[in-house]
């Protein structure tokens, strides 16, 4: 049976059979449905009532019961699993993952799921194997967090790294602002500001562009499924221009380019080059249009001795790569490890407990 990879984020669950060459088979949002008892109604009888629950917040599984319900859904009736016949399954991790979490993961896995083997790897070390690099920078913009993480040899430099708690969902509330602010008597459901962000925002060439798009910007009248109509106009440059200017979302930071760069600086002086030449940019937020050459431009503007340069992804590998990096990377390394016993195993949980993740997953 072949190893099974899962990559939970904040918004999106990616699992399948590792196949190095081909996106992810299971592709759905990363929460469930349960139900509540309410107080008493009348009779006194509860009222029972469907309520959405978020397993993974900003990168870090919150409710476990929620994720091992997530996860039967996902082994059990989308892969094929079979009680009893458990396989092996890899995890992608985010950055500066609590030792508590992996062991809870690991625990969960044996005694829950009763899988022959384990592992996980982090993402940033995941998305570069996608590549072909062992060494290298990713910007990674989830649905909750933003991740800067060197990579040297296929260890990540966490002294170096950086974790922002901001991500897509905070640009989507931020274009949810605005759009407010432009149609004040519409009232917009925040998964349409969500589709809306997906389909009209981008970024201009630089700074200079966005302030002079005030002017310039054509009005587009937009349908929404419930018949009202909205106007978008300099609404969709404000969510790219977020990420270069964090002052829109009220944070004093600088923008994501010299986040990299110091970021890499703080690595020893003969990796930066290779660091910076080998930027990796990953998640959904990098695929909005004009991103990628935005971020090159403020790369090649840059003060630094050394400019960022982005990794173009083979030809070989799925289009929209950045969406599924981490995940092809861990189906890439799951040919690795198990064929080579270098995962844990039944044995190995059994004789040192959850513990032992840390030892053989690094």
């Amino acid at each position: 049976m072949e190893a099974v990879v899962v990559d939970a984020g904040s918004k999106l669950l990616k699992a399948g059979i590792a196949l190095p060459d081909q996106a992810p088979g299971l592709v759905m949002p990363s929460k469930m449905k349960t139900e509540v008892e309410e107080n008493e109604v009348a009779d006194g009888a509860a009222a029972v009532v469907e309520e959405v629950v978020h397993p993974v917040v900003r990168g870090f599984v919150k409710d476990w019961d929620a994720m091992e319900d997530l996860l039967t859904y996902v082994l059990y009736r989308n892969i094929g699993w079979e009680m009893g016949d458990e396989g092996q399954i890899l995890f992608t991790e985010p950055l500066f993952t609590p030792k508590a979490l992996r062991e809870q993961l690991v625990q969960l896995m044996f005694e829950k799921f009763n899988v022959s083997g384990f592992y996980d790897s982090e993402q940033a070390v995941l998305s570069l194997y996608a590549v072909g690099r062992i060494s290298g920078c990713t910007v990674d913009i989830g649905h909750g967090k933003i991740d800067i993480a060197p990579v040297c040899e296929g260890a990540v430099q966490h002294v170096a790294s950086k974790r922002f708690e901001i991500g897509g969902t905070d640009l989507t509330n931020l274009f949810a602002q605005e759009l407010k602010k432009s149609n004040p008597s519409v009232n917009i459901d925040i998964s349409d500001v969500e589709r809306l962000k997906e389909q009209y925002a981008c970024c201009t060439e630089d700074q200079s562009a966005f302030e002079a798009i005030a002017s310039t910007c054509q009005p587009e009248t937009h349908t929404l499924p419930d018949g009202q109509v909205i106007t978008i106009e300099k609404e969709r440059y404000i969510v790219g221009e977020a990420l270069f200017q964090p002052s829109i979302l009220g944070l004093e930071d600088y923008g994501i380019v010299h986040q990299l760069i110091t970021s890499v600086s703080n690595v020893a002086s003969e990796y930066q080059k290779q660091l910076l030449e080998n930027t990796m940019l990953c998640g959904g937020t990098v695929s909005m249009t004009g991103f990628e050459d935005r971020f090159q431009r403020e790369a090649n503007l840059s003060a630094s001795a050394i400019r960022p340069t982005l990794v173009k992804a083979p030809e070989y590998m799925p289009e929209d790569l950045a969406r599924h990096s981490a995940w092809l990377g861990g189906a890439i390394l799951a040919k690795v490890v198990f064929p080579q016993n270098q995962h844990v195993t039944k044995g190995d949980y059994d004789e040192t407990g959850p513990s032992i993740v840390h030892k053989k997953c690094f």
